[in-house]
């Protein structure tokens, strides 16, 4: 879909109440956002922070992907929009184009090295997953001074950001996962092993587990080979974690760990990875 046909979208085809944006009547006076981000546990960590470090920000809308804010965009016209780089429909790189001149924006980003470089040459507003709140401060801090100037046009800088985004990523650090209510950050190095488990995938480390949504799949696209192994359709394992190998009384291979009780079965068409052990 191209942008002209997008906003034709927008302005033609959407009508009623986004369910995530904030009533009029309950607006208060003062600067006012949007936050566009798709993981909802990131979200709400990201609202409830902004909170704490700007008060009188009013965040008249949440998004879960690029369209809706763009409609929210429209519809409220924010001071600042926050904006995950990945979301689905929309890139915020998108909706940052539509915004241009009109709102300030600040990225949330996954991205490190080469990202954080072109923001800064740039002179782009930037958050880093996970956040930080001393980052978040500083962004805070920038934008509360700007807030009596126009926003700036960024269509110039766009480009390279779009550039530096589209770097190959390494391999996946860090985890966001759930325990109960709370979310919870955990590096892979910490992660003994993955297992699916219906729709949620098991994240399981010496002292604990968690639930994500990610798959199996996309984990093993992510993670870095040499530090997990598949041993079987549902379970990845940190080789650093496995303590050795064994068999059952059905002569079934079974990876041993070094810092938990359990025991993980090892399919026949995995069983090559242990020769050496």
């Amino acid at each position: 879909m191209t942008f002209t046909n997008l906003n034709a979208n927008l302005t033609g085809g959407f009508t009623g109440t986004d369910p995530l944006a904030v009533p009029a009547e309950t607006r208060m006076p003062g600067p006012t956002a949007i936050v566009a981000e798709d993981e909802a546990t990131l979200r709400q960590q990201l609202v409830e922070q902004l909170s704490q470090l700007w008060p009188e920000l009013a965040i008249v809308g949440e998004a879960a992907d690029g369209i809706q804010a763009l409609r929210l965009l429209e519809a409220h016209r924010p001071d600042v929009l926050f904006l995950d780089i990945n979301m689905p429909g929309a890139t915020g790189l998108d909706v940052a184009r539509q915004a241009s001149g009109r709102s300030r924006v600040v990225f949330v980003t996954a991205y490190d090295q080469h990202a954080v470089a072109a923001f800064e040459q740039g002179a782009v507003d930037y958050v880093l997953k996970p956040i930080s709140a001393a980052r978040l401060f500083t962004t805070v801090s920038r934008l509360r001074e700007r807030l009596n100037a126009p926003p700036q046009r960024i269509d110039g800088v766009l480009p390279h950001l779009a550039q530096a985004t589209a770097a190959p990523r390494g391999a996946l650090r860090w985890i966001n996962a759930t325990v109960g209510q709370n979310l919870r950050l955990i590096t892979v190095d910490e992660v003994v092993y993955f297992q699916a488990d219906n729709k949620y995938t098991r994240v399981v480390t010496a002292d604990g587990e968690a639930l994500i949504r990610k798959s199996l799949k996309e984990l093993v696209d992510e993670l870095d080979t040499q530090q997990f192994w598949q041993i079987h359709r549902s379970t990845l394992v940190n080789v650093a974690a496995i303590a050795g190998v064994t068999r059952d009384f059905r002569g079934r291979m079974l990876v041993k760990l070094k810092k938990r009780d359990d025991t993980l079965l090892v399919s026949d068409s995995y069983t090559h990875l242990f020769r050496q052990m």
